[in-house]
């Protein structure tokens, strides 16, 4: 397509993008659900909103700045690209998280705090779920390398085969300890107040029925001689009056929930190993509670904790490694296993730290803590050199969800506050189904005028208009629903504006490339010749167009915030495809019919008028040339 004269295979152009239209369709209806339906946003499909209070361990109100980098974060993890459709506003002292679709936990998980501290395996004890729900009972300690269940996990250069996923049993059994002597050895006494739960107040005093009487003082010495006093004027001396009982005021939920905090923290965190011991098997009856204590916990002490799943409870070490060291976390699907994995890649110092510990570790296990609890627990295969780690699921294994959601988690950090949830809220999407509706109706008549316009003044090259706007449209919509599939894109009424804005840019380029056709007519070529001619001068045009509308959508994707990102998106998206579609669908329908003697004459193609211009002119230009020659 260099020159008029060069060889063209339309064949070719043809077959590469029905290659590409039959590649993406094979996607939507074998990966993933299968099923041919876009992602839709809040206002087509409704959505799912939960609030996110904020909690400081000291019970302080939360920095302006501490809320604003959270705020930033919770939108890097649920927006990804920007494209998703979610909101995250500041309400107060919360944050406001609103999601497509119906599942709340999705908007919930979004509020953890992600504090990620890697933590060597000390002991762990399997947690019944009858002994959790009936007291305290005395299960025997394992050793530091396993615990109920299958096989432990591994951790090895780049793979850590058979770590529980998030949610899933960490570790796997190892050889059994012996049981401390003595029969009630192991059970610990219940305290008066329970340790994580809220402080056992005071009695009051009871309150007489009957006040006791003020004593009446002694009445001072007179100067004269002394008469003794009279009962009537004793009588009339009032008595002081008691001063009036102090009223507590309103309880601080910020102190209460400090002050639950800190003793949770004086228990679970002692380096006391007696208090250890027992701290260990009381956490195994509580796992199904709520943990008070999640991302509060300090780093440098040990930690008594359990795991997602309510499994297993774990004594812990120190932290070795931090959240704030991952420099990258991405997860996918393990080609060898088949499995999904989360892909972890250190800092330099942190992965020189990892390499020894791993190097003088081998076959024990180590916890990966998020929200101090434990989230993987695999057992060193082997030194790992590099810092590249992989976290691979046990049983239940990884999902492409669950993997997704903690790379996703580790790679955007921790959050500087830690958040209770609420209940989450449905949001309707009537309002949205209703401009939906009135915005489809409105492109499609549109859509229509374009193509009536286009066959009445172009005819059969009309009718390829129609032939190419329909391959453009069924490449979008493949493409739509693979984006929401795989970057969580979800398609709203701005993306629609920003699609339907597109189709109209597709059609200009028709009408450029056609234009074009016909200057070369007017200057006495026939349409055959015209053709190609026409398309050289076109696609520079066509090229320059797409790409002032393209840089005009990347800034304004870079820019702009929320629903407006979304139509940059399919600005930018359409007008891309655009080019293709003219390239290698337009340009040949159009040079096969060039080729065609039938479509060539001028009662198909609409050029009757060119032609005629075309030879007025050509009759104009002989008369001129005779008349000097005479």
């Amino acid at each position: 397509m260099a020159s008029p004269s060069a060889p063209v295979h339309p064949g070719r152009y043809l077959a590469v993008f029905l290659v590409l239209l039959i590649g993406v369709y094979l996607l939507v209806f074998l990966t993933g659900n299968k099923r041919p339906d876009p992602k839709l946003g809040i206002d087509l499909q409704g959505g799912t909103r939960v609030t996110l209070t904020a909690r400081t361990p000291d019970g302080s109100r939360p920095t302006k700045e501490a809320l604003s980098q959270a705020q930033s974060i919770i939108s890097a993890r649920v927006n990804g690209l920007g494209v998703s459709g979610s909101e995250v506003i500041v309400d107060g002292d919360n944050l406001v998280i609103t999601v497509p679709g119906t599942d709340g936990n999705e908007a919930r998980n979004l509020g953890q705090t992600a504090r990620l501290y890697i933590r060597p395996v000390i002991n762990a004890l399997p947690v019944d779920p009858a002994g959790a729900q009936g007291g305290p009972r005395s299960p025997a300690p394992r050793g530091p390398q396993g615990g109920p269940g299958g096989e432990p996990g591994a951790l090895a250069p780049g793979a850590a085969p058979d770590a529980p996923a998030p949610g899933a049993q960490p570790g796997g059994p190892a050889e059994l300890a012996p049981a401390p002597d003595g029969g009630n050895a192991g059970q610990p006494n219940p305290p008066a107040n329970p340790p994580g739960g809220p402080a056992v107040p005071p009695q009051p005093r009871p309150y007489p029925q009957d006040a006791p009487a003020t004593p009446t003082p002694a009445p001072p010495p007179a100067p004269a001689s002394p008469a003794p006093a009279s009962p009537s004027t004793a009588a009339e001396q009032p008595a002081p009056a008691a001063p009036p009982p102090i009223q507590p005021g309103p309880p601080d939920p910020r102190k209460d929930l400090a002050e639950r905090i800190a003793k949770e923290r004086e228990w679970r965190q002692s380096t006391n190993k007696g208090v250890q011991f027992l701290a260990l098997q009381y956490e195994a009856t509580r796992c199904f509670q709520e943990d008070i204590l999640a991302g509060n916990d300090d780093p440098q002490l040990p930690l008594v904790t359990c795991d997602k799943d309510h499994k297993q409870a774990y004594l812990l070490a120190p932290s070795i490694i931090s959240g704030d060291q991952i420099e990258n976390a991405s997860s996918g699907l393990d080609q060898r296993s088949g499995g999904y994995i989360v892909d972890v890649q250190f800092r330099s110092g942190a992965a020189n730290t990892w390499a020894d510990f791993t190097a003088s570790h081998i076959g024990t296990q180590t916890a990966f803590t998020l929200d101090s609890q434990v989230v993987s627990a695999p057992q060193i295969r082997e030194a790992i050199p590099g810092g590249r780690t992989q976290i691979t699921g046990g049983d239940p294994p990884f999902t492409a969800s669950s993997a997704k959601a903690l790379a996703n988690v580790l790679k955007y950090g921790s959050l500087p506050l830690s958040f209770e949830s609420s209940e989450a809220q449905t949001v309707s999407a009537t309002l949205g189904l209703t401009s939906l509706r009135a915005g489809l109706i409105a492109g499609g008549i549109g859509l229509i005028l374009v193509l009536l316009y286009s066959l009445l003044y172009y005819r059969v090259l009309g009718v390829l208009t129609a032939l190419s706007l329909a391959a453009s449209g069924a490449m979008i919509f493949a493409i739509l629903v693979l984006l929401g599939r795989y970057i969580n894109y979800t398609l709203d009424l701005a993306g629609i504006a920003g699609l339907i804005i597109g189709i109209g840019t597709t059609a200009d380029s028709f009408v450029v490339f056609f234009e074009r056709i016909k200057d070369e007519i007017r200057d006495g070529k026939r349409f055959r010749s015209a053709v190609p001619r026409g398309w050289v001068r076109a696609r520079r045009t066509i090229l320059s167009g797409n790409a002032v509308t393209f840089l005009a959508a990347a800034v304004l994707y870079v820019l702009a915030i929320g629903q407006v990102k979304g139509f940059a998106f399919t600005l930018g998206l359409t007008t891309a495809l655009d080019t293709v579609v003219v390239f290698l669908v337009t340009w040949p329908l159009v040079y096969l019919a060039g080729k065609s003697a039938r479509l060539a004459k001028p009662a198909y193609n609409g050029l009757g008028a060119v032609q005629q211009v075309a030879r007025e002119r050509s009759a104009a230009k002989s008369g001129a040339y005779a008349t000097e020659r005479g």
